[in-house]
C-alpha cells in the first residue's frame, strides 16, 4: 500500500479521486493549500505527493521549489496545460512526472505506481554501476568520483545513472528524453543540454575538455571511463 498524498483544493476533482485511489489500495490524505500540503509532505512523510498547480495560496510550481529544498519525496504534478514548455517547465523545477487536466484515476494510479517502481526501495535495485572512479550506487542515490562525494539533483542523478548504466553506449537524445524526463521528443532537447552542462561541471569537466561525458555531435551522449579513451 502506497501513502499518497494529494494537494488540491478543488471539492469537485479532489472528493472522488481520494475515492477511487483508495479503492485501488493506496492510503489517500489531501490539502487543499499550498501550506497545508508543505506541511503534511514533511509531517506525514508521503511515499508520493500529488501536486495540483493552481493552489489558492502559493502557486503550485513555488510550493514544487520549496518542496524540492527540503524533501527529495516523488512528485507527479497536475497541470491544465498539456504545451510541451509548461511540461519541461515543472520537470525541470524538480517533478518527476506529470499528468494533464481532465485525467483519470486509472491514469494517475497508472502513473504513481511507475514513479514509485523507480523511487528508492521501490523495486529490486541495481547494482552500484562502477565506470572508471566514477560509482553510482541506485540504492542510497549517492555519486563518488574518485573517491570524493558528488552532490546531484534528482534529475542529475537520474540521467547519470541512465548514462552509467549504458558505457560506452552512444544514447540519444530522444531516448534520454523518453527514459529519463518521461516526455517525448520534439524541441525539448535543450532540457538535456542544460543538464549535461551542469553534470559536467560537477564531475569536473566541460563538453571542450571530456573525461567521462563525451558528446557526439547530431547522435547524442556517451559515458566512458577515462582510461578507455585515454
Amino acid at each position: 500500500m502506497a501513502r499518497l498524498l494529494l494537494i488540491e483544493d478543488d471539492l469537485a476533482i479532489r472528493t472522488p479521486l481520494i475515492r477511487a485511489l483508495r479503492e485501488r489500495g493506496h492510503a489517500v490524505a489531501a490539502a487543499s493549500t499550498a501550506m497545508a500540503g508543505l506541511r503534511d509532505a514533511l509531517e506525514e512523510r508521503p511515499d508520493l505527493v500529488v501536486l495540483d498547480l493552481g493552489l489558492p495560496d502559493l502557486d503550485g510550481r513555488e510550493l514544487l521549489r520549496m518542496l524540492r529544498a527540503v524533501s527529495s519525496v516523488p512528485v507527479i504534478v497536475a497541470t491544465a496545460r498539456d504545451d510541451e514548455t509548461e511540461i519541461v517547465r515543472v520537470l525541470d523545477a524538480g517533478a518527476d512526472d506529470y499528468v494533464v487536466k481532465p485525467f483519470t484515476a486509472a491514469q494517475l494510479d497508472a502513473r504513481a505506481r511507475a514513479v514509485l517502481r523507480r523511487a528508492p526501495g521501490g523495486g529490486t535495485p541495481d547494482p552500484t554501476l562502477v565506470v572508471g572512479g566514477l560509482r553510482v550506487d541506485p540504492r542510497s542515490r549517492q555519486v563518488t568520483l574518485d573517491g570524493a562525494a558528488v552532490e546531484l539533483t534528482p534529475r542529475e542523478f537520474d540521467l547519470l545513472h541512465h548514462l552509467a548504466a549504458r558505457p560506452g553506449q552512444v544514447v540519444t537524445k530522444r531516448e534520454l528524453l523518453s527514459e529519463v524526463w518521461q516526455i517525448p521528443y520534439g524541441g525539448a532537447d535543450k532540457t538535456v543540454d542544460v543538464h549535461l552542462s551542469w553534470l559536467r561541471r560537477k564531475l569536473g569537466e566541460s563538453a571542450q575538455e571530456p573525461r567521462y561525458l563525451h558528446t557526439v555531435r547530431g547522435v547524442g551522449v556517451r559515458l566512458e571511463s577515462p582510461q578507455a579513451t585515454g
